[in-house]
């Protein structure tokens, strides 16, 4: 209740600048959905030529597409802090006051900003899984809805481990980001069946950087395609076992080796 409370503090605070900033929040919405049309139009014309992408047809594409945004917009916007701390935050001196306040200090780094242009991402990914969902004539009982959002809520939890494995990497060399970037770039691939990509690339994105349990492999369950048993389970024990490992051993040895820098 008492980290809710400080929650409920940074967001009334947080809101308030965003009122008095609506232009940039405006445009940093009207990016991402300019960025995700750019992609859709990308999709669209390789569809164009060809009727299906190794066994694959468009909507099931889209499907793919659009479930893997809503995790990513979700955790773009709660999280975003974290490419502060892998950026500048440690280089500068400003993480120290994370550690001299007694909340914990994840939880105050990562209440203490709200991205809402996030909701770009979040709107768009739900308007595409709902047109592909239509035009694939699914229909879901109540057990694949309530799998669903396990599943998008796994994702949201292996997008946040990825990005706090990659900026707890500052604590020791006081700047990540490039590092971070690098590697969620790799997320990317995960708006697509991962079939079509070599062999190498599925291990990576399965086994190493499970950006691959985020869309494809649960899509591929609820579309109906061949998967691995018990994957949406599968999903979440990938979930569970980065954040522990991001947290538990990432995370709190590098705030054990931390040495302020100052400004």
């Amino acid at each position: 209740m008492r980290h809710f409370r400080i929650y409920k503090v940074f967001m009334k605070q947080y809101l308030k600048t965003l009122m008095e900033y609506r232009t940039d929040f405006l445009i940093g919405m009207l990016s991402f959905f300019v960025l995700q049309a750019s992609n859709l139009i990308f999709i669209s014309l390789i569809f164009s030529r060809i009727p299906h992408l190794n066994g694959w047809t468009y909507h099931e594409v889209l499907f793919i597409y659009g479930l893997s945004q809503i995790p990513r917009g979700i955790d773009h916007l709660f999280t975003d802090n974290l490419w502060l701390l892998a950026g500048s935050y440690v280089k500068s001196g400003q993480f120290d006051k994370y550690l001299l306040r007694p909340i914990n200090p994840l939880f105050h780094l990562i209440a203490e900003r709200f991205q809402p242009d996030a909701f770009g991402e979040i709107i768009i990914g739900v308007s595409i899984f709902v047109y592909a969902y239509g035009q694939l004539g699914l229909s879901f009982t109540v057990i694949q809805w309530g799998l669903l959002v396990v599943a998008i809520l796994a994702g949201v939890l292996i997008y946040t481990s990825i990005k706090l494995i990659g900026a707890s990497i500052a604590l020791w060399t006081k700047k990540s980001q490039q590092f971070l970037f690098i590697v969620y770039q790799l997320s990317d691939f995960s708006s697509y069946p991962l079939s079509i990509f070599s062999t190498f690339i599925k291990a990576i994105l399965t086994f190493v950087i499970p950006f691959g349990f985020v869309a494809f492999i649960p899509a591929s369950y609820f579309i109906g395609k061949p998967v691995y048993p018990l994957t949406i389970l599968w999903g979440v024990i990938v979930a569970l076992v980065f954040w522990t490992f991001g947290y538990q051993v990432v995370w709190k040895s590098g705030l054990k080796a931390y040495e302020s820098t100052g400004n």
